[in-house]
């Protein structure tokens, strides 16, 4: 791999959700699986077995799980949450945030790409939000484009990922 392909940014907590899951998918879900195969085959003429079709699409969906974690797992880097600086917003930090369109707080974690979950808070540190906010530090008032629209936030707080 090339030496300037785009790093995966991760948290610790991130890299160890990762590898678990890799874990998982190789040692369990790889067996549950190959038994599904195994007992649909049991069954007979595979053209018109369900179960056979369905537990072949699974597998390639754990396969295709897994080399994509492998990928991310072969070009990242890791931020320590130890290391963050709580006193400006960067990878590893969660927010508070005031945003004056909704007249309301957002908390939120700044993460890397891969780790994204909006439904969780936490967002890329790519995201055109996320990009905005990097490096501002509590009071700053920050302008973010999207699209064809402007939104302002306010930084209250910023503190450590727990």
């Amino acid at each position: 791999m090339a030496d300037n392909a785009k790093k995966n940014i991760l948290t610790y907590a991130g890299l160890q959700e990762l590898e678990s899951e890799l874990e998982d998918l190789r040692v369990n879900k790889r067996k549950e699986v190959a038994q599904k195969i195994k007992e649909a085959r049991e069954q007979g003429d595979l053209s018109e077995n369900a179960e056979y079709d369905a537990a072949k699409d699974e597998q390639r969906d754990i396969e295709a799980r897994i080399e994509e974690i492998e990928k991310i797992l072969k070009n990242v880097e890791v931020v320590a949450e130890d290391d963050v600086d709580d006193k400006k917003i960067n990878i590893g930090c969660h927010i508070k945030i005031y945003d004056f369109d909704f007249n309301e707080e957002i908390e939120l974690s700044i993460v890397g790409s891969t780790q994204t979950d909006s439904l969780q808070g936490k967002i890329s540190n790519e995201s055109p939000l996320g990009r905005a906010l990097i490096g501002h530090k509590i009071d700053d008032v920050v302008t973010v484009e999207m699209g064809d629209s402007v939104s302002k936030y306010k930084v209250l707080d910023i503190k450590k990922r727990k």
